[in-house]
């Protein structure tokens, strides 16, 4: 008898480590950073994916992966404010054709969090008008931004009912970003290295629809 209870616990604690094992692998796979490389003729982005945002996160990753973005343009830049890419027309599009409506046939939820917001260098989703505020499924923009004082957050929060954090308050106020966006759309990620290729593309001519006068073309390739 005292065999037979020794052996039950021997196989319960094996049970018990091989799901706390599995437990702790998926864990550390769902902590593990995200980095995917954007290559352009400006020269190289590098740019962390959030896991708190694992619907995007994995959207991206999966678009990267696929090669959906090799080719496709930054097709709208405001400089002191974002560059915008991800429109699967922008592959062939003519020179000076408006882009921006282009799709991928499907949007991703909202995944909205205040400790993530539109600091500079911020990857984030890019949507059109819809109520439930859902991101496209692959148009994005990387915040270049401009800094606010506390006087202008003020002024935000009444005008819009927002309420911005002490953290964010600081980023603002020292390197900038994109507040009012906060709350609005999903940012799911951000930049690690090549800001300074950001600024770059932020400051080239554009038309008037805000879309550069020489195409800004882009390569993605996961990393990590």
């Amino acid at each position: 008898m005292k065999k037979i209870n020794l052996v039950l616990t021997l196989v319960i604690t094996l049970l018990i480590n091989q799901l706390l094992n599995a437990q702790t692998m998926q864990q550390t796979s769902t902590s593990q950073d995200h980095i995917v490389l954007i290559m352009t003729d400006f020269g190289n982005i590098k740019v962390k994916l959030y896991n708190e945002t694992p619907k995007h996160r994995d959207n991206f990753l999966k678009l990267a992966k696929e090669g959906f973005y090799d080719s496709t343009l930054f097709h709208r830049v405001i400089s002191g404010f974002m560059i915008q890419g991800g429109d699967p027309t922008s592959k062939n599009a003519a020179p000076g054709a408006m882009l921006g409506s282009g799709d991928n046939g499907y949007k991703i939820p909202a995944e909205f969090n205040s400790n993530l917001y539109h600091k500079k260098g911020v990857l984030a989703a890019a949507r059109d008008g819809n109520p439930e505020k859902a991101s496209s499924g692959c148009q994005f923009y990387i915040v270049q931004g401009r800094v606010f004082t506390n006087d202008e957050l003020d002024n935000m929060e009444k005008g819009s009912g927002k309420k911005f954090s002490a953290d964010q308050r600081k980023a603002y106020t020292t390197i900038g970003g994109a507040p009012h966006l906060d709350g609005d759309y999903t940012a799911y990620g951000e930049v690690i290295e090549g800001m300074d290729v950001v600024d770059k593309i932020a400051a080239v001519q554009v038309n008037q629809a805000k879309r550069p006068l020489t195409d800004i073309r882009m390569k993605m390739k996961v990393i990590q």
